[in-house]
């Protein structure tokens, strides 16, 4: 079935349509809760309350918006409002390195550093830029797509990823110089 088909199925009643609709889009809803929270539980239990607030409010889904973009300003909000309760943490992902050549060690480990960077830097945005970066270029939402999204102006949209980009430039300058880590 086609998405609309499986939205207007779910909104009729049709429950296994509606599993299969949650079935289909619960990993976009992590991804997204994990891009924001940076912790594996906390993004489970986001996903889980997005998923859940779908399901009871799949009716009120309209058709003016692009149903990726209403689940994406659920899953947002359901993030926004657990910042705003308690500071997030930053998870630091362990790598297995035990089958990596030298270099491909060394690689790896500066890829990391520099990745955790980057999370670290992401993180210490204030909430309205790292949510437009984090939907922007990790999610490869169109300026119009975040701005619908989180029901912004165009040109605020564009002007937070504008201020985003430049604190995120000030905050790792250092690697164009070779890097900030020994």
């Amino acid at each position: 079935m086609v998405e609309q088909e499986l939205i207007r199925a779910a909104q009729s009643g049709d429950r296994d349509a509606l599993i299969t609709l949650l079935r289909e889009i619960e990993p976009y809803v992590y991804r997204t809760a994990y891009y924001l929270v940076h912790n594996e539980q906390d993004a489970m239990d986001a996903s889980q309350e997005a998923l859940i607030r779908i399901y009871t409010k799949i009716n009120s889904y309209e058709e003016k918006a692009q149903f990726k973009t209403w689940v994406q300003r659920i899953v947002t909000n359901i993030v926004i409002d657990k910042f705003r309760r308690s500071k997030p943490t930053v998870s630091i992902d362990e790598h297995n390195l035990v089958f990596l050549g030298k270099e491909d060690v060394e690689k790896e480990v500066l890829s990391s550093y520099a990745a955790q960077d980057i999370r670290e830097a992401i993180d210490r945005l204030p909430e309205h830029h790292r949510t437009v970066v984090v939907l922007r270029y990790l999610q490869d939402f169109s300026y119009n797509e975040i701005a619908e999204s989180l029901n912004l102006p165009l040109n605020t949209v564009k002007s937070y990823l504008f201020r985003a980009r430049q604190q995120l430039q000030t905050m790792l300058q250092d690697y164009e110089k070779g890097g900030v880590r020994g």
